[in-house]
């Protein structure tokens, strides 16, 4: 298509496709690697229609909308001539629909967040379904491969006497992954499974670890068409959750790692009295949604809509946050405050501290060589 020679060309081209996505009111996209996929913005259709935020075509694979740039997006989505929707992506003239037409509008993207929303609790569902399923497989983890992988780890059993009920293992156990339209089985053997309990103490998610089967038993090494996989895995709803290793009864400080090992390492070294040890199984769950504020990349700041962030129990008086080096350190720092700064604000009186493991490391790879700093939480 040629175009007539007109400077606001430049600029409607210059706008960002995720920006023209909020600005025509297209519900229900989401973001795949260098894609924006869901319902089409005329038909409908549920995950058939597509932008490519590299090139900025679009297609719906069932009305056949398409086109490869802002204006065209523009005039499919608002049904107008090039005249017409350059004027309103650059705000000469805006576009006024039929107001039929902004209610017809209406109604399809309110049934598109409709149908998303049903997908996702049928997807949460079967995903905890399935990770009660794996837990009641399950063997206790001081019969098995636990004691040999944490050892392997640098856990020994002088350090950890008991294995944790919140750990258990699977002798053969298939490492699925989703390729494409279809699960593959990528790797079999011997697994770790680590319970994640709800808010309420309801299993809704497993932790999995895949352990080699040669000495010294460390994580298995998965590959799938020579791409590299991780050896670890949560099936299941892991929001809000976390798994539980040690709930000593009056306990008043909760001290929480990223990973099994980050905690289990800490609980061994016993760095607080009276105190519980839980794993937050990732940083984002452990913090939640933080704040966007302009001009800061990371504001450390929650945002208290976040209904599905990790919040600690009543009881808890101190909440202690480990600290990992192998990430960036701004970030992670960010985080944690955010998710100290939360549990504050909805439990009064409640202490935050930060322990930093060290630059480059997180707790378990230092292990023996001393206790950490602590670092408090101002807010």
């Amino acid at each position: 298509m040629s175009f007539p020679e007109d400077p606001r060309l430049i600029e409607a081209k210059a706008i960002p496709m995720t920006e023209m996505v909020d600005r025509l009111g297209i519900a229900g996209l989401k973001r795949m690697a260098n894609e924006m996929v869901g319902p089409c913005p005329l038909c409908g259709g549920r995950d058939r229609f597509g932008i490519n935020l590299r090139s900025n075509a679009f297609l719906c694979r069932k009305c056949d909308l398409r086109g490869g740039d802002q204006i065209a997006l523009a005039m499919g989505v608002l049904n107008l001539d090039f005249k017409g929707a350059l004027s309103w992506l650059c705000g000469d003239q805006p576009a006024e629909l039929d107001p039929r037409e902004v209610e017809r509008r209406r109604q399809l993207a309110a049934e598109a967040e409709r149908k998303q929303r049903e997908e996702a609790d049928r997807y949460r569902r079967r995903a905890v379904s399935d990770a009660r399923l794996i837990w009641k497989k399950a063997r206790p983890g001081r019969l098995g491969v636990v004691r040999a992988y944490l050892l392997a780890r640098g856990i020994t059993s002088d350090m950890l006497p008991e294995i944790p009920e919140a750990l258990r293992f699977i002798v053969d156990h298939p490492y699925v992954k989703k390729v494409g339209r279809e699960y593959v089985t990528a790797h079999r053997g011997p697994c770790m499974v680590a319970g994640i309990l709800s808010p309420a103490g309801e299993l809704t998610a497993v932790h999995q670890t895949w352990v080699d089967r040669a000495p010294p038993h460390g994580k298995a090494r998965i590959s799938l068409e020579g791409e590299s996989l991780p050896a670890k895995l949560v099936r299941g709803s892991k929001k809000s959750g976390a798994i539980r290793l040690l709930t000593p009864k009056g306990a008043d400080t909760l001290v929480m790692g990223e990973g099994v090992e980050t905690t289990l390492t800490a609980m061994a070294a016993q760095p607080f009295a009276n105190a519980a040890y839980w794993a937050g199984v990732d940083l984002g769950n452990m913090a939640g949604r933080m704040q966007r504020v302009k001009g800061r990349r990371y504001s450390g700041l929650p945002d208290m809509s976040d209904a599905d962030a990790f919040v600690p129990p009543l009881w808890v008086k101190r909440l202690v946050f480990i600290m990992d080096g192998d990430s960036d350190p701004k970030m992670t720092r960010a985080k944690l405050e955010c998710g100290l700064r939360r549990a504050m604000a909805l439990n009064p009186g409640l202490q935050g501290q930060i322990v930093h493991a060290g630059a480059g490391v997180d707790l378990n790879d230092v292990l023996m060589d001393g206790a950490p700093d602590g670092e408090g939480c101002d807010d």
